[in-house]
């Protein structure tokens, strides 16, 4: 809040940045605030002013086999590559947080790289990979490269998580005549688990969303809903993709107040440990 004895040239500032700040995000939310309304459009094109108001168009996307097939592939390879890839980004995460060793900067490198590297060329790598060995059209090629794009949002957020972490309690744990599995198991990852959470809430989401490295590596048999949502853009523009759209911003926006609930959570047991 601004305080009483604020100058005019603060209070200026103050509201200047908070209203600049409301316009930005105007611009980035609008976009997608245009898709919701469409998809209650009961015309058969995605045009305004919208004629008339249905619900023709979710019972086309929940009715109809193609989407439903679509929305089941996804939701077998994102919660596979979610589950790889937080097991394997925390593991990474812990390794490398728990002591320093020569190559430590590189390692760190190479597993966030999927995040930098463009998505095209990991979709074309990993098609040349795993079309010779003729899995370029199976659920273990997308879960696998699925995974190694989420890693690296699991390795930061546990990585982050775990700068704050006390050793001291590792050792007591091994004082006390606690193994490793069971240190990691009963004191590590309960005090890192909101980190853990919201990496795989980041790697599922990625998952969910990914289309590109998806039409490389998908047969029809594999569709998943982004790539049924490109593949109808391409041939015949229908507002069941704006219902589509709908279903996946609000499962975004479930994600986000997952994360936030997480954060403000992390936060709490921070605070309660500084008292």
């Amino acid at each position: 809040m601004l305080p009483n004895y604020a100058s005019p040239i603060e209070r200026l500032w103050f509201w200047s940045f908070r209203t600049l700040c409301v316009l930005i995000l105007i611009f980035l939310v609008s976009p997608l605030l245009v898709i919701v309304p469409l998809s209650f459009s009961a015309d058969t094109f995605l045009l305004y002013p919208i004629q008339s108001f249905s619900l023709r168009w979710y019972q086309e996307f929940f009715g109809n086999g193609v989407w439903l097939s679509s929305l089941k592939n996804s939701f077998i390879v994102a919660p596979a590559a979610t589950l790889l890839a937080t097991s394997l980004g925390t593991l990474a995460a812990v390794g490398l947080t728990s002591s320093d060793f020569p190559g430590k900067s590189f390692l760190m490198t190479v597993l966030i790289s999927p995040m930098v590297v463009p998505v095209v060329i990991v979709g074309v790598g990993a098609y040349l990979f795993f079309a010779p060995i003729g899995l370029s059209n199976s659920y273990l090629a997308l879960i696998l490269v699925h995974t190694a794009l989420g890693v690296p949002f699991v390795v930061i957020t546990v990585s982050a998580t775990l700068r704050g972490f006390n050793s001291n309690l590792i050792r007591a744990s091994a004082s006390l005549g606690g193994n490793a599995i069971t240190t990691y198991r009963r004191v590590v990852l309960p005090l890192i688990a909101p980190g853990v959470i919201s990496g795989a809430l980041f790697a599922f989401a990625t998952s969910f969303d990914e289309v590109v490295v998806t039409l490389f590596l998908a047969g029809p048999e594999q569709t998943t809903l982004p790539r049924q949502m490109f593949s109808g853009i391409k041939e015949n523009i229908s507002p069941a993709i704006a219902a589509a759209a709908t279903v996946l911003i609000l499962f975004s926006i479930a994600l986000l107040l997952t994360l936030e609930w997480l954060r403000g959570r992390a936060e709490r047991m921070r605070t309660s440990k500084v008292e």
